[in-house]
Order: structure tokens, then sequence, then C-alpha cells
């Protein structure tokens, strides 16, 4: 039985935003074979949206809270809030908003 796909909502609050950031959620997800976006708020957190196998979509979300230290990830993170869903609209390769 193959994983299914699902889609990760998460928010990132900390310094996130002109770092790099975004930059290498869009590196990390592409390698995990995901599809979505990673876009900065007004409010200072950065929003990313992944759809892919649940299993790949757990690995992002560990990366982005820091639970590997390799490769190193860009500002700092304070708290990720995540939401686990369907998968809604069709995204082609994971991109930078």
């Amino acid at each position: 039985m193959s994983d299914p796909d699902v889609r990760l909502t998460a928010w990132v609050r900390g310094q996130v935003q002109g770092v790099g950031f975004r930059w290498w959620t869009r590196s990390r997800a592409l390698e995990l074979g995901l599809t979505g976006y990673a876009a900065n708020q007004a409010d200072g957190r950065v929003l990313v949206v992944a759809q892919g196998p649940r299993g790949a979509g757990e690995k992002l979300l560990a990366l982005l809270e820091g639970a590997e230290a390799w490769p190193p990830r860009p500002g700092r993170v304070d708290k990720v809030v995540a939401d686990w869903s369907q998968p809604q609209e069709r995204f082609d390769g994971f991109v930078e908003r």
C-alpha cells in the first residue's frame, strides 16, 4: 500500500524572513518530492503549503521544526504550527511566493 497524499499547512514563526528560509524550504520540499509553496506573511511568519506522500510531509515538518541539524536551516524558528488535511488544488513543483 502506498503512502497516501496529504496537505501540510505550516505557519513558521521566528526570524524567517529575509534570511533565505523560503529558498531553503523549497529546496528541501523538492528533494522530498513535494509540491506547493512557501510565502512570507505580513505578520513576519512564513506560510508553507506542501502536498505529497504523508511520510515526505512529516519529514519536511521535522526539518522546519529543526529536528535535524543538516542541512542547516537559515534564520531562527521559534514555533511551527502545523495542520494536516486532504490535498486541494494541484501545484506544479514547489515555489517561493
